[in-house]
């Protein structure tokens, strides 16, 4: 039932024809063509001397689909600032928030959105891409000839196996958080009798950006007590299980409550979501957030009400509150999930930090509040999962930085030894 995150907006088969795939296989293709006859006719012209075949290799790429990734790559952008390591980061969001970054040696550049920004990475020149965006060489964003390196980071604690099918399968390398997502890679290679990939335990850097934020703010003022109810999107999330009447539901606990759907909805489910907000309206006891970044709304926020959405761990781990997840029948079937035997660690831990949200207990969702609220066993169950999803507490971004430019060098070398 627990879907990653909200993975699920990326690259969907849905999404893009074959038409615009096959199209932009044909522009790489033709575009890397014409680069290598330029280079023979430099070559011929020069007298024989030898030329590159392509621009200038950039170090050192960062590709965000989403501006909402900022708060993922941000602490790692910090650290190469603070080495003084020139970094291109490359968005499909024109008001990125990198573009308001002051970080001199980050170069952020807007490359168009969909399948503008994946045409454009189709063909890119760099040592080492590093990205959070899952499907790499599966629909849209294919591997580029002269791109040395593709790594891939997570976005959020829990299983990497509940990307859409084969969402990791054509990265070289990953960056990952703990010791059971390792376990799961390696299975899921043996399984499709795919070369073992280079993994490395960095940790979670923009929980640890979290709690660094957390521990400067100021203490929040005396309020109510605050139900945040954050749904994923898609036909296994809480709107389209149990509709918009869990709002009033929660409305009538007397709570007050923050509505915070996930920003696919406002695309995928537009019709459902504005019916929705139209039937509940804000008022002093109901807000909805579209806040790009959730750090306040968390903080203000008493428990968290969610499906299979990323924030159910961040709520959990670095604000150490008690959850609700909804039951909604979370089906494997078009993730890598399907294939693994074994519980997922999500299902496992889940019940350690919160209460599991029937449709026949909704009625009674006040009394489930109270209880998670008041429950202490629920503080142990988050130092538990605490401890198995996120080593390395407080050095993400120092390891991230350190794995990718040992990497950047041995790609140096092994192209200088040739």
């Amino acid at each position: 039932m627990f879907n990653v995150y909200h993975c699920m907006a990326y690259i969907d088969p849905g999404t893009g024809s074959m038409l615009v795939a096959i199209l932009i296989g044909i522009i790489g293709a033709l575009n890397y063509a014409l680069r290598v006859a330029l280079v023979k006719v430099k070559f011929v012209l020069s007298g024989g001397k030898q030329g590159q075949l392509s621009d200038e290799k950039i170090p050192y790429v960062i590709f965000s689909d989403n501006k909402r990734y900022w708060n993922v790559f941000e602490p790692i952008c910090r650290e190469f600032d603070k080495r003084g390591i020139d970094v291109v980061y490359m968005t499909a969001s024109e008001d990125d928030p990198v573009f308001n970054s002051t970080l001199e040696h980050i170069k952020p550049k807007f490359i168009g959105s969909g399948n503008m920004a994946f045409a454009k990475l189709n063909y890119l020149n760099a040592r080492v891409l590093l990205s959070t965006t899952p499907g790499l060489d599966v629909y849209q964003w294919k591997r580029a000839k002269d791109v040395d390196y593709y790594a891939h980071i997570t976005h959020a604690a829990g299983e990497i196996i509940l990307y859409r099918m084969f969402g990791i399968d054509y990265y070289d390398g990953l960056l990952l958080s703990g010791k059971f997502q390792e376990d799961n890679v390696r299975t899921l290679e043996k399984l499709r009798d795919m070369p073992a990939k280079d993994i490395h335990i960095v940790g979670i850097p923009y929980m640890d950006e979290m709690v660094a934020r957390l521990k400067t703010a100021p203490a929040l003022e005396e309020h109510p007590r605050t139900v945040l109810l954050a749904p994923s999107w898609g036909p296994s999330a809480i709107f389209s299980k149990f509709g918009g009447d869990i709002i009033q539901e929660l409305l009538n606990t007397g709570y007050h409550v923050i509505v915070r759907p996930h920003p696919q909805s406002f695309d995928s489910e537009a019709e459902m979501l504005d019916k929705i907000m139209k039937q509940y309206p804000e008022s002093d006891q109901l807000e909805w957030n579209r806040d790009v970044d959730n750090f306040d709304v968390l903080r203000r926020s008493d428990i968290l009400i969610s499906d299979f959405s990323g924030v159910v761990f961040d709520f959990s781990l670095v604000y150490d509150k008690p959850v609700i997840y909804a039951d909604t029948s979370f089906d494997r079937a078009p993730y890598d999930a399907w294939w693994m035997d074994d519980e997922l660690w999500t299902l496992e831990t889940l019940p350690r930090i919160g209460m599991m949200l029937e449709e026949n207990s909704i009625p009674r969702i006040k009394e489930l509040i109270d209880e998670c609220i008041e429950d202490p066993r629920f503080a142990a169950g988050r130092d538990q999962a605490r401890t198995e999803t996120w080593e390395h507490i407080g050095e993400g971004a120092v390891r991230t930085v350190d794995w990718l430019v040992a990497k950047h060098d041995e790609l140096e070398k092994r192209e200088e030894c040739q």
